[in-house]
């Protein structure tokens, strides 16, 4: 499918896109080059060959956090896994890994993964392994099942981790913990309303 692109200065380029079958979270451009008025002796050209391009590079960030603080590991210790090893693409490490990192970089919907499964660098940021030459990450109903096999035991050991996760980032052990269940700290909006209805007259 051709279509055509008008630049600034009205010269009319081809610019050719062919739709992929499928789509990846890191883009690939195909557009040609465009040329653009000289500056003196200097050609002015803008070109769009960079390749495989991100915008989650921070992941890399995440991953080497992870690795540090071992939280992905003691989450896949922590929770029971009742699949045959020999029958399993994702393994729950990869799969509690791309959820951890999905959550900590903003993609906190399962649809998400639709879309970020195919990405390399999510890929290689979940260390997941090649299954005959692919190392396409886990679907949307893959993690959903993650999720939903999770029972109260699972529960229990997985706030346990936290809680050693937490007391790991102090030097020394705090002495005293104060729970804040409720986080909000908006004043109780009941006083306002019931002023506003005060001052309304009707008829």
């Amino acid at each position: 499918m051709a279509r055509w692109l008008k630049v600034w200065y009205g010269k009319e380029l081809p610019h050719t896109f062919h739709p992929s079958p499928t789509t990846t979270a890191m883009t690939h451009r195909t557009t040609p080059p465009v040329s653009f008025s000289s500056v003196h002796r200097r050609e002015l050209v803008a070109e769009f060959t960079a390749g495989h391009i991100t915008s989650d590079a921070g992941l890399l960030l995440l991953r080497k956090a992870d690795r540090q603080i071992g939280l992905t590991a003691a989450l896949n210790a922590a929770i029971d896994d009742p699949r045959s090893p020999e029958r399993i693409i994702h393994p729950q490490k990869t799969l509690l890994s791309q959820r951890v990192l999905g959550l900590a970089a903003g993609y906190e919907d399962l649809n998400d993964h639709g879309l970020l499964r195919r990405d390399p660098l999510w890929q290689a940021a979940t260390d997941h392994p090649e299954v005959d030459g692919s190392a396409e990450l886990a679907s949307a109903p893959t993690l959903c099942r993650l999720e939903n096999r999770i029972g109260r035991a699972d529960l229990l050991r997985i706030a346990s981790v936290l809680v050693d996760q937490f007391l790991a980032s102090f030097d020394t052990p705090p002495a005293e913990l104060i729970l804040d269940i409720d986080a909000t700290a908006r004043a109780r909006p009941h006083r306002a309303g019931l002023a506003f209805w005060g001052r309304t007259r009707t008829g």
